[in-house]
This record gives structure tokens, sequence and C-alpha cells, in this order.
């Protein structure tokens, strides 16, 4: 008996019966054989960590557009909080760790540069259209491995998909969107005050009263609501899903739409605007693989491809060696 038959035979021994467990699903679009070490959902979370568009995350804007300081999240960061959480509740839970951590660390994979302002103007302008949680399904299946993608189970992608705003096919893929609300709300909060657009007074008292002061006490509570509700449906409920969602509404007020933390935003909106119409005229100044990529789809679809995968930085220095005149020496 391999190390894997072991884990598969354990987790229909311990997990709950609301679980989704390895043996009997991790159907992929391609077939492979099966790994004598790890399961098919150990494999897709492997995968996820050791890609390119992963690394890429540690330069990509959460919320605030490339913040000085070394104490501000990231894509990068948010996604490892994200796993902590949610890697939690499905421990409590007795839910399967392994496919929950996968779905957290690829949730955000196709996630543009600039945050939210990227993914709003590579909408805007792209006929595709342009959603985050749509694209990092295209990082995994088209793009990743030089276009070969990582042939992730159904059940990661499916998670992966739905984390944002819609209810996912397994527990451990809605544990991973509660732990993606529970997670930037909190950790927002924290970087908010950091960057002095928000004091601790400021926050609203019903939420702090029944969550917590602090983040550590918000998550606790969160998670402990998330928790005792039980497996059967992942939800937060009564005054703790009140008072989580009276301050998300005041984090959008103040932080997520406040002009002094994005006042940047419309120049980074004029910079990958230009960098996408640059592209599309000039097509064959794209790498190869997006090259590949707009003779099997068409160039819009390949530009998307590309400007949404670029870093905050690397978006940063491409618009200033295209469009900035440099100095002669």
């Amino acid at each position: 008996m391999t190390a894997r038959e072991q884990t598969e035979i354990i987790e229909l021994s311990t997990l709950s019966k609301y679980a989704c467990v390895s043996s009997g699903h991790g159907k992929r679009f391609i077939y492979e054989k099966k790994c004598p070490m790890r399961t098919d959902f150990q494999r897709d979370r492997d995968r996820i960590l050791h890609c390119n568009a992963f690394r890429r995350l540690k330069r990509k804007t959460q919320v605030f557009l490339s913040p000085v300081g070394d104490h501000y999240r990231t894509r990068l960061t948010h996604t490892l909080e994200v796993s902590q959480i949610a890697r939690t509740i499905a421990r409590a839970l007795r839910l399967n760790e392994d496919l929950t951590e996968a779905i957290a660390l690829g949730h955000d994979l196709g996630h543009s540069p600039f945050g939210h302002a990227g993914e709003a103007i590579l909408d805007e302008i792209c006929p595709h259209g342009f959603k985050h949680y749509l694209q990092s399904v295209r990082v995994v299946d088209y793009i990743e491995n030089n276009g070969r993608g990582l042939n992730l189970t159904y059940e990661v992608k499916n998670g992966i998909a739905c984390h944002t705003n819609r209810i996912a096919a397994t527990a451990e893929g809605n544990v991973v969107r509660l732990s993606d609300k529970i997670a930037y709300i909190n950790h927002d909060i924290e970087d908010a005050v950091r960057a002095g657009i928000l004091k601790n007074s400021d926050l609203p008292e019903i939420p702090v009263r029944v969550l917590g002061n602090t983040k550590s006490e918000r998550i606790t509570s969160l998670v402990t609501a998330v928790v005792q509700n039980g497996a059967d449906e992942i939800r937060l409920s009564g005054d703790v899903k009140k008072a989580h969602d009276e301050l998300r509404s005041f984090m959008f007020k103040e932080v997520y739409t406040n002009p002094n933390a994005k006042s940047e935003e419309k120049k980074a909106g004029v910079l990958i605007e230009q960098l996408y119409f640059y592209f599309k005229k000039n097509p064959e100044k794209l790498p190869k693989e997006y090259i590949n990529i707009a003779r099997k789809y068409d160039i819009d679809r390949a530009v998307c491809d590309y400007i949404s995968g670029m870093s905050d930085g690397y978006a940063v220095d491409l618009y200033t060696e295209l469009f900035v005149p440099r100095s002669w020496k």
C-alpha cells in the first residue's frame, strides 16, 4: 500500500461526511497516473505553490498601491493569511485541509496589477471582460507551464472560480470564500491604521463590541462562529454576521473608496490602458507565449492575459520603457 493510499484511508475514517475526500475525487481534464506519495489535492497545492503566477503575487497590490514600507500586505501575504484561516476552519470541521489549502493558495493567481483598480479597467476595455476569479482559473488552465497549464483537479478549480461570490461545489471551496472575506476585512483595517487612513477608535461600535477590538480577536470571533454553525452550510449567522457586514460596509466607505487611499488609482488605470492598446497595435512585441495565445484565441485575449499577469513594478517599468523618454547619454 502506498503512502497516498494510506492517506486516503485515513481521510475516509476521520473526515466529516461533508468533506470532499481524495478517494473518488480529483478528476483532471488530462489523465495522469496517481502519485504514490501525495493525494491529488496535495499535488495541486504543490503545483500552485511552485508556479510563476504564485511568485508574482509578492509584487501585486492588495489595497495600497506599491506602498513604501515592509509591513503592508501584498497579494501574496493576503493569500497566505486566507490559507491559514481556511485551514483552521477546515481542521475544526474535519474537512479536507489539502483541498482547502490548494484552493486558498490559488484563489488570486489571476489578479491584475494594481488590485481592483487594474481589474476594473481591464474589465472595461477588454471585450471579453475581466474578473480576477475567472482569470485565476484561466491561469492554471491555459497560461502557466508555457501554455500547457497545471492540469488541476475539478474541485480545486471550482473553488477558485467561486471564491468571490458563488457557492462552490465543495464545503472546502465555501470555507475559502468566507475565509477570503474574513482575512481581507481585518488585515486591511490594520494596513489602513498603519497608513494613517483610520484610527482604531474610528471602527463602528457594534462590530467592535461583538467581534473584538483587535485583528486577532475579530478573526477568532468570526472563525469560531463559522465552526459553530457546522459543516453542512458554511456561513456566518446572527449577530456575528450583522457585525461583520457592518464592518465590511464601513471599510468600503472609509478605505476602499477613500480618495486618500485611492489617489493613485486613476494613474494606474491610464497606465494599464496605454499598455493594452500598445500591445494590441503591436502584437509582435508580445512575448512568444502570448503571441501563441493570440493565434489560438485573439489579440484581446492575449493582451489581457499578458497585462493581468504583470506585477505592479513590472507594469510600471514596462510603461516607463515604452512611453517615458530617456535622457541622452
